[in-house]
């Protein structure tokens, strides 16, 4: 690693990158970039490795989630504010029901470029580049909109800072109070078949906080009960934003990608000798690599020595994507064979891309039957091999849309259409993922 430098991706070759007309432009906007302050700091990143560390050791769990794709046009604080509150109610739900410190890694500020399976998309005959995210071009499909502009790096940048910032107000400034969790989302409570359930965990909680407060330990004397850390996490799939945001840590002399806490590599792009293995190769933050049932026991092997050659703990997440009829085949065979030459990794579930289907309405779905599937069967896994789930990766919003089926509600193929709102794939609701928090919290518990 001594001849990495951050432009080292670009002599090798690289998949799903947008064609910019007016290169003289693009770099003046990468220097713009590199003169901005970072986004995040490498100690930061560093204390996320660490809890990381933890969760590699069985010891922690990871809760990932947020939008597939942040968009310009719904960028908001209420958007920010109540996605910032079903991570935080879904991770209570997680640590007090499931008895597991839950690291936090919001799919938020910077989730802004989306990988797609073709160069073009044709409607009505007519052909234009695809969507890949508002950091690239826009969801309008007209020529103009379609084609990638570099000043959408710069919006992309200052709509990160600022939700960046007000995620820290929110999570510093008394919005995760534990003592305020009954009061996080009332509708829930109200409406959802499960509202008994949530409302007892919500209790037993209160009465362990009075219990604390009678023998003096309070949001007075004790930050952890009134503040919480969130991390963010996006996938770096626009390696020219990302080379412009790294920076050399003052304190360490060692580069981080300064964009987000946490950044990741999609199974689209994590060919060993492509462009995005290679950048990540050399940033010192923790990240992950969606791995596909297709994933060869060898090839997984040599992708772990590539990113992580000192088999730091909290280092590498292999965040498994592969369908809820595919799962139970492919994954134990993983597990042994990073358990036998004793790597450690986070393993993590993205039970959301391997069951996106076609629902009969025409809108694109996800079941959350299929969903649930596939988390059962990646802690079935990891029980068989004797290895540890160690976390979950969900496309969520806070919002009430309607974009998944199935769930408590029994949401339907006729009800995606009341509120179907995603530029490009469908996420759990709020209710919906709180639904889930339960399932899985009893997954964590039966695993003690």
């Amino acid at each position: 690693m001594s001849q990495w430098q951050p432009d080292s991706w670009r002599s090798k070759p690289i998949q799903q990158q947008p064609t910019y007309q007016d290169q003289q432009h693009l770099k003046q906007v990468e220097e713009t970039l590199q003169s901005y302050p970072p986004l995040v700091f490498a100690e930061e990143t560093r204390q996320l490795q660490r809890q990381l560390g933890d969760v590699a050791e069985g010891k922690g769990f990871l809760l990932q989630g947020g939008d597939c794709a942040e968009s310009f046009d719904e960028f908001n604080a209420p958007k920010i504010r109540d996605t910032f509150k079903v991570i935080l109610q879904m991770a209570i739900v997680l640590t007090f029901a499931g008895k597991c410190p839950v690291t936090k890694v919001a799919r938020m500020a910077g989730q802004y470029a989306k990988p797609r399976s073709s160069d073009l998309e044709t409607i009505n005959g007519v052909s234009l580049p695809s969507y890949r995210g508002d950091i690239i071009n826009s969801f309008e499909f007209t020529n103009a909109a379609r084609q990638p502009d570099p000043n959408r790096m710069l919006e992309a940048y200052h709509r990160g800072a600022s939700t960046l910032n007000l995620l820290r107000a929110f999570a510093q400034g008394g919005l995760a109070d534990l003592h305020q969790v009954n009061r996080w989302n009332m509708t829930f409570l109200e409406n959802n078949p499960l509202r008994e359930r949530y409302q007892d965990v919500a209790n037993r909680l209160q009465e362990t906080l009075e219990f604390m407060d009678v023998i003096g330990i309070n949001h007075g004397n004790n930050a952890t009960l009134h503040e919480t850390h969130l991390f963010t996490s996006h996938e770096a799939l626009l390696l020219n934003y990302e080379q412009a945001l790294t920076r050399i840590d003052t304190l360490t002399g060692k580069p981080y990608n300064c964009s987000a806490h946490m950044v990741w590599i999609g199974e689209r792009t994590r060919q060993l000798d492509h462009a995005h293995v290679e950048f990540f190769k050399g940033i010192h933050n923790p990240i992950g690599v969606k791995i596909g049932p297709t994933m060869d026991e060898d090839e997984l092997i040599r992708l772990t020595d590539a990113l992580n050659p000192d088999n730091l703990a909290g280092r590498l997440t292999f965040i498994t994507r592969m369908g809820a009829d595919n799962l139970e085949k492919n994954l134990p065979r993983l597990l042994r064979r990073i358990k036998s030459e004793g790597r450690k990794v986070v393993w993590s579930s993205d039970p959301m891309h391997g069951n996106t289907i076609k629902a009969s309405s025409g809108y694109k779905t996800r079941n959350f039957d299929d969903i649930l599937r596939e988390i059962q069967q990646f802690f079935a896994a990891h029980h068989a091999e004797g290895t540890h789930a160690g976390g979950v990766h969900l496309e969520m919003t806070g919002q009430h849309v309607t974009e998944c089926t199935g769930g408590a509600y029994q949401i339907s193929d006729d009800d995606l259409a009341q509120a179907y709102k995603t530029q490009c794939d469908p996420r759990l609701n709020a209710d919906q993922v709180l639904e889930m928090a339960f399932l899985v919290a009893d997954h964590l518990k039966a695993g003690k």
